[in-house]
């Protein structure tokens, strides 16, 4: 099991089986506007080396989930201040990504509900918290595409200022019960300053190459002088649910980071009308060994 690949952990016999005649589903919900995914190229399956359980293969060293601290003054209260979550959480003056979480829920009854998170982002950000750290996106350019659209061709065209990296240390430490009211889902949040339709567009790679895409288009809703758009309780795609219930049931951690290695998430927030884009998203995961669930750590892409 330690040397699967992200595509190869889930069958791929089941997924063809079941994605015939409508395809692959999406990673999250459907769009108004066309067909919520597209599929990439058949799985890639080279093998993974054998990884010992100390080893961190990654090319890239990203840090610890950070701590808070209040080692940082609180600027001026004046009104030319920035906000506090400019240069501190993902967004730039055009959109900001106010919250991102995956995860498990289940309701028998209005009495009875769990909710367990794999990841999560959150919107608490002030100014006593650290300025982002920076990584060189050429570090890891044979994590995602590299085709038309691909990482690469994206951030030459900019604006390099949207472009962030998110390393998650996803809890899969859930024990709940999983039958017919067990749902699967994504949940994300936006806001601007500007009255726009957006498209997100989320793709799944395994090795680098995509393995499935979904396509969302969002309107934004007028609240507390801001336009906020909202992508509530989008269910994942099975192809993910395949994956997450094939990982959690490898033996030992090293093992599903082994895995997980080689699967990323690149997430693309454009103007719908403009195609401009606002937001692009790297995400790269490991498991996590805390006791206080997921984790994670935001870095700005940039090249030096």
């Amino acid at each position: 099991m330690a040397a699967m690949s992200s595509a190869q952990i889930v069958s791929a016999t089941a997924i063809h089986n079941k994605a015939v005649p409508h395809g692959l589903p999406g990673v999250i919900g459907p769009s108004p506007l066309r067909s919520p995914y597209t599929t990439g190229p058949p799985l890639w399956n080279p093998a993974l080396p054998q990884a010992g359980p100390s080893q961190d293969q990654k090319p890239f060293q990203l840090s610890q989930p950070y701590p808070h601290t209040t080692d940082y003054p609180a600027p001026p209260q004046t009104n030319n201040a920035p906000p506090a979550w400019e240069g501190r959480s993902i967004g730039t003056r055009k959109l900001r990504l106010v919250e991102f979480q995956a995860f498990l829920d289940y309701q028998r009854d209005p009495d009875n509900y769990a909710k367990h998170l794999f990841v999560h982002l959150g919107s608490n950000v002030s100014y006593s918290d650290p300025m982002l750290e920076s990584v060189d996106i050429r570090q890891i350019y044979d994590k995602f595409p590299e085709k038309k659209g691909g990482l690469k061709e994206l951030y030459d065209k900019g604006p390099q200022e949207g472009f962030y990296l998110v390393k998650f240390w996803a809890d899969l430490n859930s024990n709940m019960t999983e039958d017919a009211n067990a749902f699967y889902g994504v949940t994300s949040q936006y806001e601007s300053l500007e009255n726009m339709t957006i498209q997100c567009s989320t793709k799944v790679c395994s090795f680098g190459k995509q393995v499935v895409e979904k396509v969302e288009t969002e309107y934004a809703r007028f609240e507390n002088n801001r336009f906020v758009f909202r992508i509530h309780r989008s269910p994942m795609c099975e192809y993910m649910i395949n994956f997450i219930h094939k990982l959690k049931h490898l033996p030992e951690k090293y093992m599903m980071n082994s895995v997980l290695e080689n699967f990323t998430i690149l997430q693309v927030v454009s103007n719908v009308e403009t195609q401009e884009t606002l937001l692009c998203i790297a995400y790269v995961f490991e498991v996590s060994t805390s006791e206080h669930g997921a984790q994670h750590h935001i870095y700005r892409l940039v090249k030096d």
